[in-house]
């Protein structure tokens, strides 16, 4: 800590406008919002004043970070660091000359003056592509470049490079049974590499990122599990200032903390077995880039990392990596053409647009987006968290000549003959279609018992009163009726959610049993052929599963596990919210 930053801290309980004012080296609107909490409670102002200190601003807005670097021969990674302290490799998607998509990991190059190529991934040869990876300025290295090595070597050859390649490691952006996928991710962090950062997305309560290509567009939704709205680099301050002065009434008590991008991996992993299509698709990356939320230390520490490898390169080959640190959040690929749903519901209601066919499917699919509420308990779905596509029925004509009719095959006044005389009218089907998008606030760990209930607001639409199609049940109700099913939905919730390091078993299983609850209200309400109000009025239950040795009223005889239903006597003081 420096000179600076210990007055700064000092007069920030003390000062709070001065110590913002310093630390900006200007009066800034930071300074007044500072100085407004000062004079109105003082204890705002000194908590503002050191959340300022040690919260940095993205890079791209803060002078201290919008310059250029020097030459092509240094260093440079400031604009694209990335990763966790943990990790030792970075693996990456690369592309052999045949085509074929093959994960590996990035070897630690022994020559410097390598060069970025900047072309369109669709125009780039296998070569330019490898140039273009161990780029000294690449944000998808675990060991930055170092300085050294021939003058006149450009680039590591491919030869060179496989040599030196080490064994892959199986996480962290590689999926292998979705290569489409894992190249979508390396889009993207070959555009943060050009200098296309991430933007911030302005809506929400926590960070959240529109992540794009080299082309500029956007590729999906990338949501740090730091900055979420319990995160401790939550960049959006008014849910700082509730947190630390209002916590009574900050967050749900019934969802365990910081696990938003786990549920939204969780959700797209449902909706991918039940194939349901509705959930845009959604895996747990590592991300880094300027634009995200870091603390000024891990920035100075970056730079000063940096700048040891470029004056003491075997210095510089310590280092585990050199760029900031991988942010662990969920990716959500981006859905285009959609709108909120209250537009398009809105609209339904006033204009009567829908056909009867368009009814009956935007009515399928709304009864899928319940059962994924429902099972997930989703305590955040109001009419902005999901979105509707909806596209209206084209006429188009076709004229051409009028073609000779056979009379002796059709009479004048037939269908066919008329259809050959006359023009041809195409009529296309109208497109609707549905996306549940901020899954981030399911899988609680018990059913809301204590101040608010957190019900589905989809429950007040006219198309909840509509019981369960044939279609829907047919679909979900032989997967939900397999045990077997449900344990596997669990497993593969519980390899999604053991990548945390904060991991509880015995918390998961508790968000298990709510689960296993859901699924047999769900279940029930279905044979019955109940609609998705009567499903929400049903009484909550959860299903824990045990073990016979933990039952003392279970002889030494009896093996494996067996589940206990449980009916919540307790409800929440304000159902309706």
């Amino acid at each position: 800590m420096t000179f600076k930053e210990i007055i700064v801290v000092v007069l920030a309980f003390f000062l709070p406008p001065a110590a913002v004012a310093i630390q900006q080296d200007a009066i800034t609107k930071d300074f007044w919002i500072n100085l407004l909490l000062t004079i109105l409670a003082f204890i705002p102002g000194v908590i503002h004043a050191l959340y300022y200190e040690s919260a940095a601003t993205p890079a791209f807005t803060h002078p201290r970070f919008s310059s250029q670097t020097k030459n092509s021969h240094t260093l440079q990674i400031a604009r694209d660091e990335s990763d966790t302290s943990d990790s030792d490799e970075r693996p990456l998607l690369r592309e052999n000359h045949h085509t074929q998509l093959q994960f590996q990991d990035i070897p630690l190059p022994d020559v410097t003056h390598t060069t970025t190529t900047h072309l369109p991934l669709t125009e780039m040869s296998a070569s330019s592509l490898h140039h273009s990876v161990v780029s000294e300025n690449s944000p998808l290295l675990s060991h930055g470049p170092l300085t050294g090595g021939a003058a006149g070597e450009e680039s590591l050859s491919t030869s060179k490079m496989d040599h030196q390649i080490p064994s892959r490691r199986l996480h962290e952006n590689v999926f292998p049974e979705d290569p489409e996928f894992s190249q979508m991710i390396h889009e993207a962090e070959l555009a943060i590499e050009n200098g296309i950062n991430p933007e911030r997305v302005v809506q929400g309560s926590s960070g959240s990122y529109f992540v794009k290509n080299h082309e500029g567009v956007i590729l999906g939704i990338f949501k740090p599990k730091n900055e979420e709205p319990y995160g401790k680099m939550n960049p959006k301050f008014l849910k700082l200032v509730q947190r630390c002065c209002c916590p009574w009434c900050f967050g749900r008590g019934c969802l365990v903390p910081n696990q938003g991008y786990l549920s939204e991996a969780g959700a797209s992993l449902i909706d991918e077995k039940m194939k349901l299509g509705i959930v845009p698709k959604t895996r747990v990356i590592y991300l880094a880039s300027p634009a995200f939320n870091y603390t000024r230390g891990e920035r100075a520490k970056s730079r000063a990392k940096r700048d040891l490898a470029e004056h003491f390169p075997k210095m510089g080959k310590s280092f585990k990596r050199l760029g900031l640190p991988l942010k662990v959040g969920s990716f959500q690929v981006f859905v285009n053409g959609y709108k909120d749903a209250d537009y398009w519901l809105r609209r339904f209601e006033t204009e009567s647009i829908l056909s009867e066919t368009a009814t009956k499917e935007f009515q399928m699919l709304f009864e899928r987006m319940v059962i994924l509420d429902y099972i997930i308990r989703n305590t955040d779905r109001g009419n902005d968290n999901w979105l509707v596509m909806y596209e209206n029925s084209d006429i188009e004509k076709l004229s051409g000549k009028k073609p000779e009719v056979d009379l002796l095959q059709n009479s004048p006044d037939s269908p066919e003959s008329e259809k050959q005389a006359g023009d041809w009218n195409i009529v296309q089907k109208p497109v609707i279609k549905l996306a549940a998008i901020d899954n981030g606030l399911a899988f609680p760990f018990k059913h809301p018992d204590e101040w608010r209930a957190y019900p589905y607001y989809w429950a007040w639409l006219p198309q909840a009163r509509v019981p369960f199609s044939q279609e829907t049940i047919d679909l979900v109700l032989p997967l939900l009726s397999d045990m077997m099913f449900v344990e596997d939905l669990a497993e593969g919730l519980e390899e999604i959610f053991r990548g945390d390091k904060g991991f509880d078993r015995q918390m998961f299983s508790k968000q298990m049993s709510v689960m296993r609850g859901q699924i047999l209200n769900l279940v029930q309400a279905l044979k019955d052929r109940k609609s998705p109000v009567q499903l929400v009025q049903m009484p909550p239950v959860t299903i824990e599963r045990k073990r016979h040795v933990d039952d003392l009223n279970r002889t030494n005889s009896d093996t494996g596990s067996y589940f206990q239903q449980r009916v919540q006597d307790r409800m929440p003081f304000f159902k309706w919210c």
